[in-house]
């Protein structure tokens, strides 16, 4: 972590694996720019210097280095804003890699799972962990190594990379747009 001038700083990094059809992490993208939009004046107030650093995973190498293991992950100052994880099965990622098995992160708050977080939960997170200074360091506490899951995507991506699902050429931005359900 980078300190500011005041020494209070707020580093939020957003990490995912696609934003072209994955709605988990297009509504996580959303809600955490919705909550960031609001709660970035307040902390600017009280003298923290916010950034948000937006990571798109590309590369099981960079996941390891990166230490990524579910997709999307909110970090605060280092700290992912929900440690448990839990994952369910992702038709859009499934469908992106010509696979059955990916699965994308559910959050859990207040008992309740979610696609995306809720923003309550964000802010909570984004104050709790600015406040209580943690989060110099990420800790190694989840795996030694990539998770089989993220293994998955990147092998399904690779091996899709002559085309997608649809027929789309591997780089089109306009390829299978989400469903509008």
């Amino acid at each position: 972590m980078v300190e500011s001038i005041n020494g209070k700083r707020v580093e939020i990094d957003y990490l995912y694996l696609d934003l072209s059809v994955c709605e988990p992490c297009q509504s996580t993208e959303a809600v955490l720019d919705q909550a960031v939009s609001e709660i970035k004046p307040v902390l600017e107030e009280y003298g923290f210097e916010v950034s948000v650093n937006k990571i798109h995973v590309q590369s099981e190498e960079q996941a390891r280095f990166l230490k990524f293991v579910t997709s999307p992950t909110i970090r605060v100052n280092g700290q992912d804003i929900q440690p448990e994880i839990l994952e369910k099965p992702c038709e859009c990622c499934s469908e992106l890699v010509n696979s059955k098995n990916v699965d994308c992160r559910v959050w859990v708050y207040k008992g309740k799972e979610y696609w995306a977080p809720p923003k309550a939960m964000i802010v909570d997170s984004i104050l709790r962990l600015a406040y209580s200074g943690a989060g110099e360091q990420l800790q190694d506490v989840y795996y030694p190594d990539v998770p089989d899951n993220i293994k998955l995507f990147f092998a399904g991506k690779k091996a899709s990379s002559s085309g997608n699902s649809c027929g789309c050429s591997p780089n089109s931005t306009s390829c299978c747009p989400p469903s509008s359900s």
